[in-house]
């Protein structure tokens, strides 16, 4: 049976560069004051040996653990059943790898799954948390709030404009609304519909905001709401078919519920987009494309929205723990352009 081999220490580090003990210490934790010729000793040292810092005794002298928790406010079956939150998750998990950082991901559902998150969060186990599917009046924001985390959050909060200091990365959802509605009215279409998303989040009436900006005066009843699923979107078509057969045209609020209305419109014998054009949103692939017809789509970045919220995090904790004045001052939200992508159903 072969021996353990044991593992080098800061030490052994220090003899092979020829450097200080407390030298290798500053390297290793990013720390200021080592001329560059040192400090690529040390590294060439640690990578010859295989090093690897004790995280325990890093986080003592650096005060960072150099994990995030990303919060998704929602259950499992949805979250890994929704290629949504794949995406975002997939930007998310791109930087912070890029920034040797690690993903814990926290999901809740109910009470009981707040309570947990909410201990994990005050325990010190993670630098910042980044929140994304909030629904309202969620109390998610307060228990980060009241663990003393730095957050970005995915998409407006209801309540960003009441409280200060409130960091968070969108897409233009009204924008991208409006240029779908007006696709639809570009094509003739007079009866246009659309099947919301849950109304408990803020992306989801943001895009009926865009709606009746450009509906103005619509029937009410050409408004139906929907929860952001395909089984959502299929309900929300039988019910418009029922209260107005002679609709032209949709927009749903996304691709997982316009597939879902594309069904319904083909089991009662309506083409699309000849009878009836369908658009949704986000152009999350390969749903837009494999849907019959492909699905016209107001296209956001996601991956890219997770990236963008994990840098802003990341830039708000260096800020915290750096002198460094090129990081710069807090950050403040962004909200990303939307596109119009077209293919056949609309």
């Amino acid at each position: 049976m072969s021996e353990t081999v044991p593992r080098p220490t800061l030490e052994a580090v220090a003899a092979r560069a020829g450097v200080s003990r407390a030298t290798v210490s500053r390297v290793v934790n990013g720390s200021d004051g080592v001329r560059e010729p040192l400090a690529e000793r040390v590294r060439q040292a640690v990578e010859e040996l295989g090093y690897v810092p004790n995280q325990a005794a890093r986080s003592l002298v650096t005060k960072r653990h150099d994990a995030i928790a990303v919060i998704v406010a929602e259950p499992e079956t949805r979250v890994f059943s929704d290629p949504f939150f794949a995406r975002q998750l997939r930007g998310i998990s791109k930087e912070l790898t890029a920034h040797d950082n690690q993903l814990v991901l926290l999901l809740t559902e109910g009470r009981d799954d707040h309570a947990r998150v909410g201990r994990y969060l005050a325990g010190g186990h993670v630098d910042g948390a980044l929140v994304f599917s909030l629904h309202i009046d969620d109390p998610l924001p307060e228990l980060i709030q009241r663990a003393g985390l730095p957050a970005v959050f995915g998409g407006r909060p209801d309540w960003g404009g009441g409280r200060g200091g409130v960091v968070y990365v969108d897409s233009d959802n009204r924008g991208g609304a409006r240029d779908a509605v007006r696709h639809l009215l570009g094509l003739g279409r007079s009866r246009v519909a659309h099947i919301t998303g849950a109304l408990d989040q803020t992306s989801a009436v943001d895009r009926l905001d865009g709606f009746r900006d450009v509906m103005v005066g619509a029937d009410p009843g050409l408004v139906v709401e929907g929860d952001f699923t395909a089984a959502g979107g299929e309900r929300a078509m039988r019910e418009l078919l029922d209260h107005c057969p002679g609709l032209d045209a949709v927009f749903a609020a996304n691709d997982l519920t316009a597939a879902g209305a594309l069904r319904v419109l083909r089991e009662h014998g309506r083409r699309v987009p000849d009878d009836v054009a369908v658009v949704g949103f986000d152009d999350m692939l390969p749903i837009a494309e494999q849907t019959d017809p492909p699905l016209t789509t107001v296209r956001q970045d996601i991956e890219g929205m997770g990236r963008l919220m994990a840098r802003l995090l990341l830039r708000d904790l260096d800020r915290d723990t750096t002198a460094d004045a090129a990081v710069g001052g807090s950050p403040s939200s962004v909200i990303l352009p939307t596109t119009l992508v077209r293919r056949a159903s609309a």
